[in-house]
């Protein structure tokens, strides 16, 4: 029976369109809030160690993402607000997680203001920016107010004077020990390393380290077993993948155990600093990552092989946020170079030869 038989009622009906013929009831809304529940086991190890400083700081960061998110797309852009759907708090979360608790409660504003208008909003919006926001905006603040950035609170339970509230990171404490060649030398003779006199410095152990108990650091990265709570729930969710995280933390365990030449040399740099948090919440951003395996694998490769070289010989004791800002510079030529052949297409027998 053909068409021209059939009641135009029934005709009007079929509507062939191009593929793919697939529904997802996934939404942008749906993803961002996942992660957003994802950081709450680290939200509560944060609010657990720093307390209301911690907390101000959170909030003060997200309230100057959503007031730019807000701004930016009322008067500037005149398009709906899209604060709903959490992309502009997550942005803000992630930013405060990425910087110490003593931070005054107006530059965490401002970074988180940052994070949105330059960072995100000045590329078009949610899914145009070439950088993580967060990053960009930990960046600018480190460039604009290093000492406000690099002053840490000692956590909750460790005792502290009045006069003596801050403290150094694990990082910070072998990067200092390892720029002294005399004390380099001491410890040697004695048949101490470099990572034995830091934990005796700091007092603790590679048991408070995967905790996030007992030491100072960013907001959001002390707890390992927080972030590694947080990133199965997003694997098993489907909104990351294994092998950007899988790459960027071999990388540094595997390079830290070759050129620092020994497991406790490797462990301490798997369990120190930023980089739980940038393996699993950072660099698999949909947005600045690899669309393919492949890429996610050399994104990460590169994102650790970064870090460790800045943790190892560069200026400052953490590399985690500059190597994943360096790395997504280049996305777009992972992509180019990992994209997959079009399903049906045949080599010519000059490609096969080459």
């Amino acid at each position: 029976m053909t068409n021209e038989n059939k009641p135009l009622s029934t005709v009007n009906k079929l509507l062939v369109t191009s593929s793919p013929h697939l529904h997802e009831s996934l939404t942008t809304a749906r993803v961002m809030w996942d992660v957003n529940l994802a950081l709450v086991p680290a939200l509560i190890m944060a609010l657990y160690n720093f307390r209301e400083k911690g907390a101000i700081v959170i909030l003060m960061s997200v309230l100057g993402a959503v007031v730019a998110e807000f701004l930016i797309q009322k008067f500037l852009l005149r398009q709906p607000t899209t604060i709903s759907d959490g992309s502009a708090i997550l942005t803000g979360i992630l930013l405060a997680f990425c910087v110490p608790a003593a931070l005054p409660s107006w530059v965490a504003f401002i970074g988180g203001f940052v994070a949105i208008a330059l960072g995100k909003q000045v590329y078009g919006g949610l899914g145009q920016n070439v950088f993580n926001p967060a990053h960009v905006a930990r960046a600018m603040l480190l460039a604009s107010w290093p000492v406000y950035m690099t002053t840490w609170l000692k956590p909750f339970g460790v005792a502290a004077t009045a006069d003596a509230m801050t403290c150094a990171t694990p990082l910070g404490v072998l990067k200092e020990t390892a720029r002294n060649p005399e004390l380099v030398s001491k410890l040697a003779e004695s048949g101490t390393s470099i990572v034995a006199h830091t934990m005796q410095q700091l007092q603790i152990s590679f048991n408070d380290l995967f905790l996030g108990l007992n030491f100072s650091g960013s907001l959001g990265e002390t707890s390992k077993l927080a972030l590694i709570i947080g990133g199965i729930y997003l694997l098993i969710r489907g909104h990351i993948t294994w092998q950007g995280p899988t790459a960027m933390i071999a990388t540094v365990f595997g390079g830290a155990y070759i050129f620092g030449g020994s497991m406790e040399y490797a462990l301490f740099h798997l369990l120190s600093g930023g980089l739980i948090i940038g393996a699993i919440f950072m660099i698999t951003d949909m947005v600045t990552s690899p669309m393919t395996g492949k890429g996610q694998l050399i994104f990460g490769f590169g994102c650790g092989a970064i870090t460790l070289l800045i943790r190892m010989k560069g200026g400052y004791p953490e590399g985690v946020c500059y190597s994943i800002l360096i790395m997504n510079a280049i996305v777009p030529l992972i992509d180019k170079f990992t994209v997959p052949e079009r399903f049906g297409m045949v080599k010519t027998i000059e490609e096969v030869k080459a």
